[in-house]
């Protein structure tokens, strides 16, 4: 249960750094395919801002890996649990504020994710 609890955060992680390089790094070719609510001549004006809005996935991440670093365990099981659910809360304001989708694409894997880490323990 333990491995699968890290797979899952390690999934979490990757998800965040992905969207971490379409907001920072492409944000004008794929991100205009991936965030097809905007309205296209906007992509090149908020650059700036995606690229704000990638960095802080990057921390969600970051927090995620170094969770699967550390060898205490309840020490790692806290980092996760905190950036875990730092990527819900995420998850729902983006819901209520973006779009729906983001609970499912977001949300859903940081709370699977949760889940067996806490029936890990």
């Amino acid at each position: 249960m333990k491995l699968l609890s890290a797979i899952l955060i390690g999934l979490v992680a990757i998800e965040h750094l992905y969207i971490l390089w379409i907001e920072m790094f492409a944000w004008t070719t794929k991100g205009k395919a991936t965030f097809t609510s905007l309205p296209s001549h906007l992509f090149e004006q908020t650059k700036v801002l995606a690229a704000n809005q990638g960095l802080y996935n990057g921390f969600l991440a970051a927090g995620l890996i170094w969770s699967l670093l550390i060898e205490d365990e309840q020490w790692a099981f806290n980092v996760a649990v905190f950036f875990l659910s730092c990527v819900m809360v995420a998850a729902i304001y983006g819901a209520f504020t973006a779009s729906k989708s983001i609970l499912l694409k977001q949300g859903l894997p940081a709370i699977l994710a949760l889940l067996v880490a806490l029936l890990s323990r």
